[in-house]
């Protein structure tokens, strides 16, 4: 029989297993809501279900780069401790997918999850990495550069910040030390006219109200702003960073003196954004002993 397409959305929103998963369970089930959620229940994916709502904000971010250093991905993988995601199995997954979506360049995460790796799609290999580990694990985000300088830079520190970079000019020393700034210093956006004008309104308004308090003249108070304005672009800018390596020079600076200029840049650190749940030991033990 025909699966819809609101079946299987009907079926992942039930059960948080992917969207290839579930329209192999219901076309198995004959179209069978229920019948496919027991049978998910009974393979495999019925542990990534249990497990879906534990909060993953360990793993690590994944660099994929092709040989012309034209061609890079950026990926994230998460898991709920450390330990596993040190793990090797874990690694092998994180850098399988990385590369996959270097070789294919799919649209979307969803798209990502359908393509293929050692013979399975992406998504069940997930599921049975979280049967083997014991843990939700999630495949997060990725992005996928290709070159609009003359070449990218990338550079990972340890398994958890990643960044990505597209210059012009300079060359691939060049490009590895912004790389390395970027993780350092977590820049915003690359130039000031990247900054949003509302949030530059916000700062100037915050700026205002406390310059005011100073009760000195109005002239005096709004160089006070500007020149407050002025440091926060300095601080959230790439351009206007001072560079880690020589701090006397800005990075705008710095790139000028090499005759190169930065197209954009991308910065992953595992778990940024993901709020991690605080746990009481005492209690998590009590819940254990109460459980057995």
């Amino acid at each position: 029989m025909q699966i819809t397409a609101s079946q299987v959305k009907e079926l992942r929103e039930r059960t948080g297993a992917g969207m290839m998963e579930c329209k192999k369970a219901l076309t198995e089930a004959g179209g069978d809501m229920e019948a496919a959620i027991e049978a998910m229940r009974k393979s495999g994916a019925a542990k990534a279900v249990k497990k879906a709502g534990r909060v993953a904000a360990e793993g690590q971010v994944v660099v994929a780069m092709s040989d012309d250093a034209r061609k890079a991905v950026l990926l994230e993988v998460n898991c709920e401790t450390d330990f596993v995601g040190k793990d090797e199995n874990f690694e092998s997954f994180a850098a399988a997918v990385a590369e996959r979506a270097l070789a294919e360049a799919p649209a979307d995460l969803e798209a990502l999850m359908a393509l293929e790796i050692d013979g399975k799609s992406v998504e069940t290999a997930r599921q049975e990495l979280v049967a083997k580990v014991g843990e939700n694990v999630q495949v997060r985000r990725f992005v996928r550069l290709d070159s609009e300088g003359d070449r990218l830079g990338s550079y990972s520190h340890g398994v958890r910040i990643g960044v990505l970079v597209d210059i012009a000019g300079g060359d691939e020393e060049l490009a590895r030390d912004l790389c390395m700034h970027i993780a350092a210093s977590r820049p915003v956006c690359v130039d000031q006219d990247q900054v949003p004008q509302e949030s530059i309104d916000k700062e100037r308004e915050i700026f205002s109200a406390q310059a005011a308090e100073s009760g000195k003249p109005p002239q005096i108070v709004e160089k006070m702003v500007e020149g407050r304005i002025k440091k926060f672009l300095g601080e959230i800018t790439l351009l206007g960073q001072p560079f880690v390596k020589q701090p006397d020079i800005s990075v705008g600076q710095l790139l000028k003196e090499k005759g190169a200029s930065v197209k954009r840049f991308v910065r992953y650190e595992v778990g940024e954004g993901i709020e991690k749940k605080a746990e009481n030991f005492a209690e998590e033990v009590m819940a254990q002993v109460n459980a057995s």
